[in-house]
């Protein structure tokens, strides 16, 4: 019994404890607003008419879950202007409990369907379309942005993320 402990300890010890948070937890989108920053589409593109519509917040919410973990499971990434780019200044637990629908977004889906546009094997039109992609917000504006939007799904499959159980 010693000897098994023993060895797991060692595994844990030389793999640097290294283990992927369940998709859409608190871990998980910290890590997703770090991806995000180093996606220069992202912080780039969206810095030209995207952000400046924060309703006069400073910045924009995008609330995330995956669709069979229910709502309660919600996180929240937080986007800012600064220095001319679009950053993510904010990624973890639910924070933002009052949303403005002219400004901030609720986007939701299986976790089969996470997974798919993570890879890129569909983008965001379609996965609206056919309702893989759940999503509250101006959706006309998420339209004008595409581009960078299919660069955010993508940022899914980027941050590694277990899918065998739902965030806590």
């Amino acid at each position: 019994m010693k000897a098994q402990l023993f060895a797991t300890i060692v595994l844990v010890v030389l793999s640097g404890g290294a283990h992927a948070a369940p998709l859409m937890s608190e871990e998980w989108t910290t890590k997703a607003c770090e991806q995000w920053n180093r996606t220069p589409s992202l912080v780039d593109e969206l810095a030209a008419s995207w952000i400046k519509n924060d309703g006069a917040k400073g910045h924009k919410i995008i609330h995330l879950y995956r669709t069979e973990c229910g709502d309660a499971t919600r996180t929240e990434l937080r986007i800012a202007s600064k220095d001319g780019r679009a950053v993510c200044v904010y990624g973890g637990k639910l924070e933002s409990t009052k949303l403005d629908s002219g400004v901030d977004y609720v986007m939701h889906a299986s976790t089969e369907r996470w997974g798919q546009m993570g890879r890129g094997e569909y983008g965001p039109m379609r996965a609206m379309m056919f309702g893989r992609l759940e999503f509250n917000g101006p959706k006309m504006e998420a339209m004008s942005v595409m581009g960078p939007f299919e660069n955010f799904l993508l940022l899914v499959g980027k941050v590694e993320g277990e899918t065998n159980s739902c965030p806590k």
